[in-house]
């Protein structure tokens, strides 16, 4: 069964551990709203749907034919991340009376940890980098033409709300449940509905209290972590940098869709103790995590959206 992390921290005894969920989904739309499934192991081997079988109807005596499913079989493994928390113990024995200095440094190190997932999901590749895994942008495969990536055009084009539509189409099976681009797209969709004195942008608070635009009842995710300097040729993405591009993303969470993977123990926080080699103490903070698409029809990218 998959649980977001809000769920899995409501049902842990762990007081340490339900604050440090609470820190990294606090200023994360995407971590409050994907769920994960709890891995057995170092992975997870799945068969990822590429296309529906077909169904037809039949006169009496026909001879009926078969159709299938297409699928890919994929494997997700499990990565270590994470990092180490030092306290001086001077300044935590001279500090203290100011501000619990233990405390705040662990909350600096997790909104990192945080930091590096959400940068990790958008950019991940195990190819260059193995001690990540995959994420979004290699998932949908942008740099690859193929029905689940819209281009705004050859080499990009000024975004438009027929486009953030199309974007949306290509999601099968319902409407996605979360649009994730970076602040200068959701400004451009902001400036296309006010010129078109459109209502399909509401605006209201999530459970944190955060205020969260909603395009025709989707929730727009801001990552601050997706470039507005990609580069596209001949409608695919050919690198990140060097250009005046970005992209938009349109998922649909669950276990046939984008889902989270985590060991059973989730986010961990672990005392080390004192070193050897400095007055200190350590804490590490670590999550054995990954991604799974189980549909590709699930999850679209926008790509060549410019300002």
């Amino acid at each position: 069964m998959a649980l977001t992390l809000a769920e899995a921290a409501k049902l842990s005894n762990d007081i340490l551990k339900q604050g440090v969920i609470e820190t990294v989904i606090k200023e994360s739309p995407v971590l409050q709203r994907m769920p994960f499934i709890e891995i057995v192991g170092n992975g997870l081997t799945y068969n990822q749907e590429n296309s529906i079988s077909s169904t037809d109807f039949f006169d009496v005596g026909d001879t009926w034919s078969e159709s299938t499913p297409t699928f890919t079989q994929l494997t997700a493994v499990l990565k270590i991340l994470g990092g180490d928390a030092d306290i001086d113990n001077f300044l935590r024995a001279t500090r203290s009376n100011l501000q619990d200095l233990e405390t705040t440094v662990i909350q600096i190190k997790i909104k990192a940890l945080k930091n590096k997932f959400e940068d990790t999901f958008i950019y991940g590749n195990s190819s260059t980098n193995p001690k990540s895994f995959d994420g979004l942008r290699r998932l949908i495969n942008t740099t690859s033409a193929g029905p689940q990536v819209i281009a705004a055009g050859a080499s990009g084009a000024t975004l438009t709300l027929d486009m953030l539509d199309a974007l949306i189409d290509a999601v099968r099976g319902g409407k996605p449940d979360i649009l994730i681009m970076s602040r200068r797209s959701r400004r451009k969709i902001s400036a296309l509905c006010r010129s078109a004195s459109s209502g399909l942008l509401e605006t209201d608070r999530d459970q944190f209290g955060n205020f969260v635009q909603y395009w025709n009842g989707i929730p727009i995710a801001i990552n601050d972590f997706i470039l507005d300097t990609h580069t596209v040729a001949s409608g695919v993405e050919t690198g990140t940098t060097g250009g005046t591009c970005s992209t938009i993303y349109a998922v649909q969470f669950g276990e046939q869709g984008l889902c989270g993977l985590t060991s059973p123990d989730w986010i961990q926080v672990e005392r080390i103790g004192s070193l050897e080699s400095k007055d200190a103490t350590r804490t590490r903070i670590k999550w054995y995590c990954s991604l799974a698409l189980f549909s590709s029809l699930k999850a679209a990218a926008l790509i060549g959206v410019q300002d």
